[in-house]
């Protein structure tokens, strides 16, 4: 039990000030403790409008674009403050991974070709093709395979896939 606990319940039966002269503590200290029981601190507005854009953003959102959130939304409020709102909760946002692209195909042992793509002397002749990943906006990879013609430079044919098999680039050609 603190100090000022017992002057509050000794405050009936002895008057506060003598109370508080025996137990060596100033009277305006007991008031002023008294007021702080009496009030719950109240958390400012911007403090839970940053918390609930972090959580609305999945936990992505680190301090800088939150506080582009803010002031978007009305609070004068900068970085350094955000931070330290976040930090004794424990928020942190969540660092994305790093993209490696997998394919269903990859044989490390496999030797590379040599190149036999001379300079071609005719159209339709040497081909050349490619696969590459696609973002979507929803998650998730579209796999867009694109044949050239060597020597026009142009496109031969195209094809796309949601998943990277050798059927989205077979049947690409079209001419």
């Amino acid at each position: 039990m603190s100090t000022y606990q017992h002057i509050a319940q000794r405050a009936s039966q002895v008057p506060v000030r003598l109370l508080c002269q025996v137990l060596g503590v100033a009277p305006a200290a007991y008031y002023a403790w008294q007021r702080r029981q009496q009030v719950p601190p109240v958390e400012p507005a911007w403090q839970v409008a940053v918390r609930e854009a972090f959580a609305y953003h999945s936990q992505r959102y680190g301090a800088c674009r939150l506080r582009v959130e803010m002031q978007a939304e009305g609070h004068a409020v900068g970085r350094w403050r955000i931070r330290r709102v976040l930090k004794p909760h424990g928020l942190r946002a969540q660092q994305p991974r790093s993209f490696v692209p997998r394919t269903p195909d990859s044989d490390p042992a496999a030797r590379a070709a040599p190149n036999r793509l001379l300079a071609p002397t005719a159209p339709n002749r040497v081909w050349v093709g490619d696969i590459t990943y696609l973002p979507k906006q929803g998650g998730g990879w579209l796999y867009l395979a694109v044949w050239l013609d060597r020597c026009w430079r142009k496109v031969v044919g195209f094809g796309a896939a949601g998943a990277a098999r050798r059927t989205c680039a077979i049947p690409c050609p079209r001419t």
